[in-house]
């Protein structure tokens, strides 16, 4: 689908975003649930969401705090599950970076999994568009997604511990991820990243703080990388 003017980019992106409010949503509820369990009040849960605005290194931060694991460590940790982002900052430059600094921002703090995934998919597959147009559908995705973590992590704070426990929300966190990442793997350096850090967190699952996490990650993005750079001299060969 073609988008002539800013404006439709924006609803195309609206569009491409909406069908995530359905994880989203029960996801921002768990988190909701889990943080006031965890301690936290409904105001400090709110604020978590709107100040981190990244589900898994919420989640992961959270946990870590429940076990008393030291700040640096809790600090550590959500900052390992967050690195992702500076690889989709990275990544969305070539296209967004001619925008003003002060739309650059604000992408910035949006910048989670879903208004990522969905961008990049359409700036790299679809019709051309102008650096405008582009941003406009960025910012078209993250309408729905963004403040319906806020809305639904506010929900689950208030309302969480009448949540009956054969609801099982937690199903949505492996969920939400999957259909996010299984359509970006479209390399061989996509695939064995994936791969090699899913081996080396279950291998180092038995570490304290949940360290297994940042070791698969960490480990991952290095074979990433190697394989990337691999291919990358064999095309120049050829």
């Amino acid at each position: 689908m073609s988008s002539s003017t800013p404006k439709s980019a924006y609803w195309e992106g609206f569009r491409a975003g909406a069908p995530f409010v359905l994880v989203v949503a029960p996801f921002a509820i768990l988190f909701g649930v889990v943080a006031t369990e965890a301690g936290l009040t409904v105001a400090e849960t709110l604020a978590f969401s709107v100040a981190v605005i990244a589900g898994a290194a919420q989640f992961t931060a959270v946990q870590l705090m429940t076990e008393n694991a030291p700040t640096a460590i809790v600090l550590a940790s959500a900052l390992a599950v967050n690195l992702r982002m500076a690889m989709y900052s990275a990544s969305l430059t070539p296209w967004i970076g001619s925008a003003p600094l002060w739309q650059r921002a604000f992408a910035a703090y949006f910048l989670v999994d879903q208004p990522y995934a969905c961008s990049v998919l359409r700036y790299e597959t679809g019709p051309p568009m102008t650096p405008a147009q582009r941003m406009a559908f960025f910012f078209g995705v993250v309408t729905p997604v963004c403040p319906t973590w806020y809305l639904f992590t506010w929900v689950g704070a208030v309302v969480g511990s009448r949540i009956p426990p054969e609801w099982a929300l937690d199903f949505v966190v492996p969920i939400a991820f999957l259909a996010l990442v299984m359509p970006m793997l479209r390399t061989a350096a996509h695939v064995i990243a994936a791969a090699v850090a899913i081996v080396m967190a279950l291998l180092s699952a038995g570490l304290p703080y949940n360290l297994g996490l940042l070791v698969g990650g960490i480990a991952g993005m290095m074979a990433g990388a190697r394989v990337e750079l691999w291919a990358r001299s064999q095309r120049r060969r050829t």
